[in-house]
């Protein structure tokens, strides 16, 4: 059978005919595919991207992208058995192809979520709330973030070829900004077979995704500031590509996730029959188990007080011993080889050098059953365990990072003490603090947070949900300082708003928000017969507003809202009390005036209006004595459509009120948001 050719994916074409270098199977060494030879053109790539990919991306919304990365996900959740297939060739087990395969496609259902939930309509996010420049209320200040005019060029590490792709991709299509990924090489034909799913899925906007397969030649040379670039790999590799002359002279955006030495630490606290200890063990075994130990988040270091030395190592031994080494494609097999040869020769290579400083406590390779399992032709290097006796006055343990399954114990004296040989990685992507003290807990994290890009906590209690050690998640920021690349992916909205342009908006509030999208109190309303809540999302204006009639507020209606709501707080019923507070007398509950105020704005009758759902950025301003009289303002202040329906097939969106309750003086008592869905004219 012939083996099969990898093709790029550039100027939405297929590029590639001619062999080049062999791919072999991670276990078995026998051929997978190979790269092509022909050189794609990338002046034409990054135009394809700038041109037809931009164009096409933005032709949606943010709402429309956010639908499109759900149904994406939808998709390849149906075909993910074909990406299973290829995964088993890089070495992966099927546990360690599911949190690359699986974790990629839940990574693309949380950002089409964020984008659902957090953004607006439109192209333009405000970073608001504006706010005033000037005494009078006529000249206002805010900023927006707007879609970059250029490709995103992602350059992925080799051993997360699903994951690695789809985490990078989806706050960049959700930004509309198209792609150029480069994969690496040694695992690309799972990339590739990704790629191909995703195309043939049908939903991508033309020029949106282009795959380099291979050398990415001059590309980086052809990129200017509206382009950005991101990196997942190792540290020298990054700060090869950082230094390229035409990213700096141009302020190309270069954000880089680099391997770094990344730590657990056992807690002074934690004894031998604790759970934590346990626990500890397991999450150690688990990082040097799972992907071989190539994982850029793995743990290398693993710091212990010197007098539960032995437990520990004891304990991690008996663990180690276990595990199944073999082809992945085996239903009992554990742990698989590494993704290639040349990964192997490099692992065996610094795993020497370590051993220069550091004694070897577990030698996998002399367990029978690893050993046996372990072919010649696969890429296998069997789990080792190192211990550094005098963290304090070594140098390399703190600077090689060998890149598979394997770890290094250092002892402590001290949790101080720990906290330092931490930090002597020069900054990493995440550490473990097991403790049962909260007060360690605190101190240690305070510390920690300086050198390392996320902590996990790890106790008893949080064992029982947490995904552990080794694992990025899509809402939590992925990166850390110094070695680890000095750059975040991931984060929620943060990663969206990496492959935005942030600009300042100043000028009156009614031109400030044509541009934000929003009524920004002292611009132009809109003032009708029509009740603002008897209009359908589609007619509904921003600026559109209704100022109600007004109510007095009397000793009865607080004595009737505290009967009704059990608040009898002295403020509004102790008169004497009340009379030595700042206020000077009784006062109304700020319920009661949020209550009371829609009374006075809300239209009971059925109509569009279907649900209030929440109030944001309530704030009660100044106090409502008895006898005030009050009024609302309610302003259509945001709308936003997310494409939904009930279950009648009827479209809604979102609109959000302004309200802004003042007092027979004309000031302001209370301010805040309301949250409606607010339904369409036609069914969809």
């Amino acid at each position: 059978m012939q083996t099969p050719i990898l093709q790029s994916f550039v100027a939405g074409t297929w590029l590639g005919s001619t062999p080049a270098q062999m791919l072999c199977d991670a276990a078995t060494g026998e051929p997978v595919a190979s790269t092509h030879a022909e050189s794609p053109d990338f002046a034409a790539v990054v135009d394809y991207g700038r041109s037809a990919g931009v164009r096409n991306l933005l032709a949606l919304d943010f709402q429309e992208r956010a639908q499109r990365l759900k149904s994406l996900a939808k998709f390849l959740a149906d075909h993910k058995e074909q990406l299973y297939r290829w995964s088993a060739c890089t070495g992966a087990t099927r546990a360690d192809g599911w949190i690359d395969i699986e974790g990629g496609i839940g990574t693309l259902f949380s950002y089409a979520s964020i984008g659902s939930n957090e953004l607006p309509s439109g192209n333009v996010l405000h970073e608001g709330p504006a706010v005033p420049l000037g005494k009078k209320g006529h000249f206002v200040g805010t900023h927006i973030l707007v879609p970059r005019e250029g490709v995103a060029v992602h350059i992925n590490a080799f051993n997360f070829p699903v994951w690695g792709l789809l985490e990078k991709f989806a706050p960049s299509f959700l930004a509309g900004m198209p792609c150029v990924v480069k994969p690496a090489t040694s695992t690309a034909y799972l990339t590739e077979a990704l790629v191909r799913l995703m195309l043939q899925w049908g939903g991508l906007p033309e020029g949106c995704l282009q795959l380099v397969i291979g050398s990415t030649g001059d590309l980086l040379d052809r990129l200017d500031g509206q382009d950005t670039v991101t990196f997942t790999g190792s540290a020298a590799t990054a700060a090869m590509l950082r230094s390229n002359p035409n990213l700096i002279s141009r302020g190309v955006p270069f954000n880089a996730e680099a391997d770094s030495l990344n730590s657990a630490i056992l807690a002074p606290d934690v004894a031998a029959d604790d759970a934590e200890f346990d626990l500890f063990a397991s999450e150690v075994v688990r990082e040097m188990q799972v992907k071989a130990g190539q994982k850029c988040t793995a743990i290398r270091r693993v710091l212990v007080p010197r007098d539960r030395l032995d437990a520990l190592q004891a304990r991690l031994r008996d663990r180690l011993s276990a595990l199944v080494v073999g082809d992945p494609r085996r239903a009992d097999v554990q742990m698989g080889p590494l993704a290639s040869k040349a990964q192997q020769a490099d692992v065996r290579s610094r795993l020497e050098s370590l051993r220069q400083s550091c004694r070897t406590v577990f030698e996998g390779a002399e367990v029978q059953s690893m050993s046996a399992a372990a072919s010649d032709a696969g890429a296998f290097v069997a789990p080792t365990l190192l211990l550094c006796e005098q963290p304090l006055q070594a140098d390399a343990v703190h600077e090689i990072e060998v890149f598979g399954p394997v770890a290094t114990l250092l002892p402590y004296d001290d949790l101080d003490e720990a906290l330092a040989l931490a930090a002597r990685g020069r900054g990493s992507l995440v550490t473990t603090i097991a403790t049962r003290d909260p007060g360690i807990a605190a101190h240690a994290a305070r510390r920690a947070a300086v050198h390392h890009g996320r902590i996990l906590l790890l106790d008893a209690e949080a064992a029982a949900e947490s995904t552990g050690h080794g694992s990025p998640l899509p809402y939590l920021k992925h990166g850390g300082p110094g070695r680890a690349g000095g750059g975040e992916e991931l984060g929620g909205l943060r990663a969206v708003v990496h492959y935005l342009q942030r600009a300042a908006i100043q000028g009156s509030p009614t031109m400030v928000g044509a541009v934000v999208g929003e009524y920004i109190r002292g611009g132009r309303r809109i003032e009708t017969e029509v009740h603002p809540f008897r209009r359908y999302f589609e007619d509904l204006r921003i600026g559109e507003s209704l100022l109600t009639h007004r109510r007095t507020v009397s000793e009865a209606d607080i004595v009737a809202f505290g009967g009704i709501s059990g608040d009898y707080f002295y403020m509004h019923f102790d008169a004497i009390a009340a009379a030595q507070s700042p206020f000077g007398q009784r006062i109304a509950h700020g319920y009661f005036v949020l209550s009371a105020a829609a009374g006075l704005f809300v239209s009971p009758a059925p109509g569009p209006v279907l649900a209030n759902y929440g109030l944001d950025t309530l704030r009660f301003v100044k106090p409502v004595r008895i006898g005030d009289t009050i009024r609302a303002r309610l302003t259509c202040k945001r709308k936003i459509d997310r494409r939904k329906t009930d279950p009648q097939g009827r479209g809604q969106g979102v609109v959000a009120w302004d309200v802004e309750v003042r007092n027979q003086d004309d000031d302001l008592v209370a301010s805040y948001d309301i949250l409606t869905l607010v339904a369409k004219r036609e069914t969809v």
